[in-house]
């Protein structure tokens, strides 16, 4: 299950690459526990010989409280998220420490005094799944509210995120799990259909 979640998880956070400061709310940990819930639905359908066809609802506040929850493990660098859904769209919003994820190779590149500290980042990506695949195309990422130019971004996500996450980048393609054939991101929820 836990890898489960993790692929998951991880193909998300890939996807929109960073994300941002969750507030806890006294409903978190139920939330947290239902979107642990449908995951392991997704998980059981997927074995299911056939699946159920019918779509499993995620919603924002169970995702966000799901990531808020510690239940899935991000990359080096990346403190709490919280995610917004929207028809074909994902925006995510994340405090992210640039020196754990450049930490050991500043000496070796001047380059990196650009990215230090830790700072706010805005990401949103088109984003949909049909036929098995999942695709995401990130159309932009702001740093403390300033858009980060595409070539500083590839420059980034080849040198930096790649080399510990090679399914990360601007443009993902996957393969989704558990017999997921579509993935779409409506009104502030995500809607998974299996077959």
């Amino acid at each position: 299950m836990r890898r489960t979640l993790h692929l998951a998880a991880r193909s998300l956070v890939a996807a929109l690459l960073f994300g941002a400061v969750a507030v806890a709310g006294p409903s978190q940990p139920r939330q947290a526990a239902e979107c642990e819930r449908k995951l392991q639905y997704i998980q059981s359908n997927g074995a299911a010989q056939p699946p159920s066809t019918r779509p499993t609802l995620l919603t924002e506040d169970e995702i966000n409280a799901y990531f808020a929850e510690g239940k899935v493990q991000l990359p080096q660098g990346v403190q709490r998220v919280i995610f917004e859904a929207a028809p074909s769209v994902i925006t995510a919003h994340a405090r992210v420490d640039f020196d754990q994820i450049t930490a050991g190779k500043r000496a070796t590149n001047p380059l990196l005094s650009l990215f230090s500290g830790v700072h706010d980042i805005d990401t949103v990506a088109d984003a949909h799944g049909a036929g098995g695949v999942a695709v995401i195309h990130i159309r932009s990422v702001s740093l403390d509210g300033t858009t980060i130019p595409r070539v500083a971004l590839e420059y980034f996500v080849n040198r930096y995120i790649k080399p510990k996450h090679p399914e990360i980048g601007l443009d993902t393609r996957f393969q989704m799990p558990y017999r997921i054939d579509r993935a779409e991101a409506g009104g502030h929820s995500l809607t998974i259909r299996q077959r």
